[in-house]
């Protein structure tokens, strides 16, 4: 039950962490949506006020050309109807001097006299051929039905397969609304219309004062128009890209095509509140940040299970470390108080026993406590300058009984000019440490190398196991707290996972380096270094102090092998 409810709220955690993305992947989507659907709407509002600015250039041209014509037929019209017995006006009256720029731009232009009843067709001018006069003659006399007196004036634009006909004429009224005579000529509207376009473009008002803002229309657009075949008629002197188009087309005036794009430059002045801003790039910045949190999330989560189950394991593993030396000290502690000893040497054989299992719970409880400070940041170190080798060979000598059970033998090779600035407690856990994992993995009746020597400004402390040695994607993983090899986990080789997390975290605060050394394969063992800071040379009491400390060192090494002799 207390496993499932951990794995029920880890799920609930996912399952939010998956919602949360999908809720930002929605959001950012939406987001984007509504930023595209508003630029599109300022875009068509665009496109709109090109093609209002199309139909308004193209109406100011209109009207501009609808009172140059009038002027073309001034001479020949009047308000009043023919009255009888009155006689027309000849065509050549419309050929005077002050109309030839409106005309076709030709060296003989002509004007025409139409009578519908009888077809008779004068011209003045250069007159065309029998086959244009024909052509003539049937275009107006077909368009005429469709004659309005109000319009004042009609166009015609066809296509006669040879050269396009293009014609602008007016009705001479006679009596009882009946038709007298038609004037016209031909109709060029590039040569009638080119300054009409001009000064529409410099002085006309194409779009409302209140989007222009006082800006000149060849600021905010560029025009082109073209006749009924295409031909271009005027082009603006500034031409914009094809972004925001619109176009008009008018019938009149041989089917003129005005064609307007407004230049995106001031499209945001143009829109109220401008033109919206593509969001994608930060949509998609959120949207990958938000992917980035809810991965860190997940993998925090992982590691947090993770996490659990080392600390887990850790308990178990101290739990079974604590219980085999307190029952070996329950055990002989019981057999002394009760006596049962048959001689001083099986009752020194138990103390003895009492006193490693002692030493081992030590050790262990100095490992933890050495760790929780760490964990709570709350390690103190007292750093001095001292030589390193009777310290080592010190605390050596304290792990002996240790190693005793399992025969190892631990040979020194240690450089006696060796200094660092240490902590003095501090050093002897991390030696402990490192002594205690070689010979927990060595095998029983192997050997232990410890070397310290001095290489450059470090201080290198090695040792050496014959263990099964270490795969090389582990070599810096089994430095991590609480972590073990699969292959230890499920030996009978007994470990909390910590010691070597405290021996990094101590060197690392004496601004020192740890490793594995790989220059031996994993079958021949491991050699695991420190590497310490070099201090000068020790002076006064601790070089009196290392003295001491050598000669006690050499006293008990002479007093044992003694021993071992009389043995």
């Amino acid at each position: 039950m207390a496993d499932r409810l951990p794995r029920s709220r880890s799920t609930i955690l996912v399952a939010v962490l998956l919602l949360t993305m999908a809720l930002a992947a929605a959001l950012a989507y939406e987001a984007w949506r509504a930023a595209r659907s508003h630029r599109a709407t300022a875009e068509r509002a665009l496109r709109d006020y090109a093609s209002f600015a199309a139909w308004e250039f193209t109406a100011s041209s209109k009207g501009k050309m609808y009172s140059s014509i009038l002027y073309l037929f001034n001479p020949v019209m009047h308000e009043q109807p023919l009255r009888p017995g009155e006689r027309l006006e000849d065509p050549g009256a419309i050929l005077r001097p002050t109309a030839r720029e409106k005309l076709c731009p030709s060296a003989t232009p002509f004007a025409f006299r139409l009578d519908p009843s009888t077809g008779v067709l004068v011209f003045a001018g250069s007159a065309p051929s029998p086959e244009r006069q024909r052509q003539i003659r049937e275009a107006v006399k077909a368009d005429l039905p469709e004659y309005v007196r109000d319009f004042g004036y009609r166009t015609i634009t066809r296509d006669s397969g040879v050269a396009p006909l293009s014609l602008v004429y007016q009705v001479k009224w006679g009596p009882h609304d009946t038709v007298a005579a038609v004037y016209g000529v031909e109709f060029c509207v590039g040569s009638l219309a080119a300054s009409v376009f001009h000064t529409v473009m410099e002085s006309g008002t194409v779009l409302p004062p209140a989007l222009t803002r006082g800006l000149p229309n060849d600021s905010l657009f560029s025009v082109l128009v073209w006749d009924f075949a295409g031909h271009p008629l005027y082009r603006s002197p500034h031409q914009y890209p094809a972004t925001y188009t619109g176009e008009h087309a008018l019938d009149a005036y041989g089917g003129l095509h005005t064609t307007i794009s407004i230049n995106p430059a001031v499209a945001d002045r143009l829109v109220i509140g401008g033109r919206p801003k593509s969001r994608l790039t930060l949509l998609g910045a959120l949207l990958g940040l938000t992917g980035v949190l809810v991965a860190i999330g997940l993998l925090q989560l992982r590691r947090e299970h993770e996490l659990a189950r080392l600390r887990s394991d850790f308990v178990a593993s101290v739990s079974h470390e604590l219980r085999t030396p307190l029952a070996q000290v329950r055990m002989f502690a019981e057999t002394l108080r009760l006596g049962r000893v048959r001689s001083e040497s099986e009752r020194a054989r138990s103390l003895e026993i009492i006193d490693q299992e002692a030493r081992r719970l030590t050790h262990l409880v100095e490992n933890i406590l050495q760790f929780s400070r760490a964990e709570r940041q709350a390690v103190r170190l007292s750093l001095r300058s001292c030589a390193l080798a009777p310290q080592l060979r010190e605390a050596l000598d304290s792990f002996a009984p240790l190693a005793a059970p399992r025969r190892v033998r631990v040979q020194q090779s240690l450089d006696e000019r060796a200094c660092a600035i240490v902590d003095l407690e501090a050093f002897r856990q991390i030696v402990l440490n490192l002594v205690d994992n070689a010979i927990k993995y060595s095998p029983e009746g192997g050997q232990v190398r410890v070397l310290l020597r001095t290489t450059g400004e470090w201080v290198r402390l090695e040792v050496e196991d014959e263990g099964p040695g270490i795969p090389a994607g582990d070599r810096e993983r089994i430095w991590a707290p609480f972590f073990r090899l699969e292959r230890d986990v499920s030996s009978a080789v007994a470990g909390s996972g910590i010691g070597l997390a405290v021996v990094r975290d101590l060197v690392a605060r004496h601004g020192g380096r740890t490793g594995v050394d790989t220059r031996h394969a994993p079958a021949r063992g491991s050699t695991f270094y420190v590497a310490l800071p070099r201090a000068d040379d020790v002076s006064g009491g601790d070089a009196d102090q290392s003295a001491r400390a050598r000669e006690e060192a050499d006293e008990r090494e002479r007093a044992t092998a003694g021993a071992e002799e009389r043995t």
